[in-house]
């Protein structure tokens, strides 16, 4: 009985009624529903002739229009996107993870940018976060930047934006700082260093770094099986690899090592600076031996394709630009460092 005397009085209501009645939960008028069916009967391609058609396509619409709005408001706070990139790549080396957590709290500790809707985000706020947390020159401002583009490109994997503002962020030009290579009486100062008994089992180690261009890291990685008797070469894998490239390094002065003393030492770290005090060096610049080595290396040899090889680059830019230091060096002082 309810519902007959309900449809009993929808029907004694007219058209205009049902319309305002249907509408009033959305705020709606009539008029406005109209102006919102008329914007879509524009934009429809051909002639609608069929009604039912018309009607059918209108909700389509609709819908889809529905989807596209709930797509383009989907997203998370830039806190959540930026420990969740973090997350992601659980899997890289303690060292980068350690890097890509600092300047994450760093960017964090702006106050304005941690409940931040990522997909909202501009490239002005962008450039304005990296002002505000990386300030302390040109070289972290350009890690700040290479990190805040990893977020934001995660975000774009994970539909919480659209875009990467960051791309639109020139990246600053630095200069890095010249480096010279040890002289000859620097390399025997350390070479009598590590004759001495408490630093013998860093000899290899030296070696390795001053006559093979390893890394200090990469030597620190280095397992027994890494280093071949019978190639006399040491093999880089790809794990322990800075770059994530592997590459084999011909042993060369390091080859006179006896066998026994080929060692890679526990607590590497407290006995390379050990090393490097009883040799005098109280400031130490980073990666200075594989500067040494690159410039005696090219000088000596004359063959820079070997030379990007052994030290696995990509190119020889890199050489060209930043490791070779050849105004300070002298062709006697180079035969002398590989005799």
């Amino acid at each position: 009985m309810y519902c007959l005397s309900l449809t009993s009085s929808f029907r004694k209501m007219n058209t205009k009624c049902v319309a305002e009645h249907l509408l009033a939960p959305c705020g709606l008028s009539i008029d406005d529903a109209a102006r919102l069916v008329r914007d879509v009967w524009e934009n429809l391609p051909g002639e609608q002739v069929d009604p039912r058609e018309t009607l059918l396509y209108l909700r389509r619409v609709w819908h889809a229009g529905l989807k596209a709005v709930e797509q383009a408001e989907h997203t998370v706070s830039f806190a959540e996107a930026a420990h969740a990139s973090i997350e992601a790549r659980s899997d890289l080396r303690a060292t980068t993870l350690r890097d890509l957590r600092y300047y994450v709290r760093r960017m964090l500790k702006v106050g304005w940018v941690a409940d931040r809707p990522l997909r909202s985000m501009t490239t002005c706020e962008c450039r304005r976060l990296l002002e505000e947390s990386c300030n302390t020159g040109k070289s972290t401002f350009a890690k700040g930047r290479v990190i805040l583009h990893s977020i934001f490109s995660y975000g774009v994997r994970r539909e919480w934006c659209d875009a990467n503002p960051v791309s639109r962020i020139e990246v600053p030009k630095v200069y890095e700082k010249e480096i010279k290579p040890l002289t000859i009486n620097e390399v025997r100062r350390l070479e009598q260093a590590a004759e001495m008994p408490q630093h013998r089992e860093m000899r290899f180690s030296l070696a390795l770094m001053m006559y093979c261009g390893i890394r200090p890291t990469e030597v620190s990685r280095l397992d027994k099986k890494d280093i071949s008797r019978s190639e006399k070469c040491v093999f880089i894998r790809p794990q322990n690899s800075k770059t994530g490239g592997g590459r084999r390094v011909p042993l060369r002065k390091a080859d006179r090592i006896p066998l026994n003393e080929r060692v890679i030492p526990d607590d590497w770290e407290k006995r390379w600076r050990a090393l490097r005090r009883a040799a005098g060096f109280r400031t130490w610049v980073p990666d200075r031996l594989r500067h040494t080595f690159a410039t005696y290396h090219a000088y000596h040899f004359k063959n820079l394709p070997l030379l990007q090889l052994e030290m696995g680059h990509r190119s020889a830019d890199l050489l060209r630009t930043r490791y070779l230091n050849l105004c300070s060096v002298r062709r006697r002082d180079a035969g002398q460092f590989w005799r």
